[in-house]
């Protein structure tokens, strides 16, 4: 039997991957490739058993923990306010789109295409990438509050660059779904962050 608050970190920890990423990429124009597979790969699992399957394990979202225990620990000269930004920017831009139903069937619909268009391209393949931003471009930014992301103009110019942030600021709103669904809220990362810290420190 899974852990509800086990789960409900989990899934935080998946934000603030997503979120880190994101960062990373719009900085220096690149990020780890294997954490950038396993945050856009949690995007396909719309149906899991289980928490876990969205992301397939606890090391897929270990960028994750560690952005979790660096904005959440009582260390705070590790704290990075951009990120911080982010992750409360996805959380607010989920609130308004769980109020969408409309916008929700088609995510279901253009998330299904990119499911099929997997089986005769790679994940990180450009189309795929391009088609990932243009869901989170039509059907999610347009909700608002834009989320504004900062970094080296010279990266955030190139098209593979825009395709990469946007699909991981869907992989963050992915992650805030299944928070959510776990029963996560904002009074949880304030009144329980020094458990969330331990149990993140665990991996």
């Amino acid at each position: 039997m899974s852990d509800k608050f086990q789960d409900r970190t989990m899934a935080f920890a998946g934000i603030c991957q997503a979120a880190y990423l994101v960062q990373k990429v719009a900085r220096d124009g690149t990020c780890d490739e294997a954490s950038l597979r396993e945050s856009l790969q949690s995007v396909l699992v719309t149906n899991p058993k289980q928490p876990l399957e969205v992301f397939g394990s606890h090391l897929a979202i270990r960028d994750g923990y560690r952005a979790l225990v660096e904005q959440l620990g009582a260390d705070g000269s590790q704290k990075n306010a951009e990120l911080t930004r982010y992750v409360v920017s996805l959380i607010a831009l989920e609130r308004k789109l769980a109020k969408r139903k409309d916008i929700l069937n088609m995510l279901g619909e253009r998330i299904s295409q990119i499911g099929r268009q997997q089986q005769h391209f790679d994940l990180l393949d450009e189309q795929i990438l391009a088609n990932m931003a243009s869901i989170y471009s039509d059907l999610i930014s347009p909700i608002g509050p834009r989320i504004q992301v900062a970094g080296t103009p010279l990266f955030l110019q190139q098209p593979l660059v825009q395709h990469k942030v946007r699909a991981l600021l869907l992989a963050g709103i992915r992650a805030v779904v299944l928070w959510r669904q776990l029963g996560g809220s904002r009074t949880q990362i304030i009144f329980a962050r020094k458990k969330m810290v331990e149990l993140a420190k665990r991996f």
